[in-house]
């Protein structure tokens, strides 16, 4: 069954081989990727993108998928696999502890000590990336955030390989509490050689500065620390990045701050704001990052997918102030109308103050007349009919 079944996924690749189950499997998780947004959406470099979806532990098809990815990508895939899988023994691999904040550490000092964690949990510690072939974790970006925290629980439980999408979610779960530290993600398309890839980062604001955090198979693309002033630099400088690879970036996706309580429902924000820098000069990018990144620090943006609070709703009363306020005066208005008011005429002295200054005027008070609505040929110079 072991030696047969690598020959078997290999041979589900070629057009016109039908009903495999490998293909239907692979065809099945290019689609649940592209709906995620992962790195690399369907391939990368003519290679597969596959995701784990059977949970812990991993079932056997998921295994023979990664030993038929072997087979294809590597140069001695053959050689490599059976060396691996008639193996007496293998040596179990070391587990990283997760970092402890301290009081002592400061911000930077912290942030540092979470992407190293994340590049120890890549067995072993020279390779820094999972080229597995497979992502061990599902990331769903419509999940709320309580389980996107369980999901980042669950990478730590198993201290597994990752890539750049789980990056982030682990970022969000172990910077949870230092409210000091927002952050947000950042997701990049680039174009090489007729493919277009995905990556995403997290990004990090604290202090008036900038950074970020996350996994690559380049280290340019990954970690950035937290220098850079305004959130065009740190834009800028994943895009000078990326020239180091010919590549070229071609849109820029910003989510809105992830929120610090691990327990929400609410799902995070991932493409608030997209640009298409292809299409833009670099004073009309830097225009729409700096005035986006004052709106996320005044905390005036709201989420697409935001609803109403119910909770802070009650049965009966409004929750405009203004209705409030002015309702009593509508009522009293309506009672005045309902009154039959007679011609009055205005007698009296009238007091108002203008500058500091008091002055008096002849106006006159209130008082009933006896005459007819119509008949005004009786009121005197300073004769008022007022209609209501």
């Amino acid at each position: 069954m072991t030696g047969s079944n690598p020959n078997a996924s290999h041979s589900a690749h070629p057009k016109g081989d039908k009903g495999g189950r490998s293909r239907s499997s692979h065809a099945r998780t290019i689609t649940t990727v592209n709906n995620g947004g992962s790195e690399e959406e369907d391939k990368d470099g003519g290679v597969v993108f596959l995701v784990n979806k059977s949970g812990f532990p991993i079932d056997g098809q998921t295994w023979e998928r990664m030993w038929g990815h072997v087979l294809k990508v590597h140069p001695s895939g053959r050689e490599v696999v059976e060396t691996i899988r008639n193996a007496a023994c293998i040596a179990k691999p070391v587990v990283p502890s997760v970092p402890s904040y301290k009081a002592s550490m400061s911000i930077p000092e912290w942030l540092q000590a979470i992407q190293n964690y994340m590049k120890m949990l890549q067995y072993p510690f020279f390779v820094k990336y999972n080229h597995t072939g497979t992502q061990f974790f599902e990331i769903r970006k419509s999940r709320p955030l309580s389980g996107l925290m369980e999901t980042a629980r669950e990478m730590i439980r198993e201290s597994l390989p990752i890539k750049c999408l789980e990056a982030v979610i682990l970022g969000i779960y172990l910077t949870n509490g230092q409210h000091s530290v927002e952050r947000f993600p950042i997701s990049f398309k680039s174009h090489f050689s007729g493919n277009n890839f995905h990556h995403v980062v997290l990004g990090i604001y604290c202090n008036g500065r900038y950074g970020s955090l996350g996994m690559s198979r380049r280290s340019e693309l990954m970690d950035k620390p937290l220098v850079y002033r305004t959130l065009s630099d740190l834009i800028f400088e994943f895009e000078e990045s990326y020239k180091k690879y010919l590549h070229s970036v071609k849109k820029v996706k910003i989510g809105l701050y992830v929120p610090h309580e691990p327990h929400s429902f609410q799902p995070i924000e991932w493409r608030q704001l997209v640009l298409n820098l292809s299409k833009m000069m670099r004073p009309e990018t830097r225009k729409e990052l700096e005035k986006y990144a004052r709106d996320m620090r005044m905390k005036i943006l709201k989420p697409a997918s935001a609803h109403s609070p119910v909770k802070q709703r009650s049965r009966g009363k409004s929750l405009s102030p203004r209705r409030r306020q002015t309702s009593p005066q509508r009522r009293a208005c309506r009672r005045d109308k309902s009154q039959k008011l007679n011609p009055i005429r205005l007698t009296g002295v009238f007091r108002y103050q203008v500058s500091s200054q008091i002055f008096s005027e002849n106006i006159q008070r209130p008082a009933v007349m006896d005459k007819k609505v119509g008949d005004l040929s009786t009121l005197n110079e300073v004769g008022y009919q007022l209609r209501i």
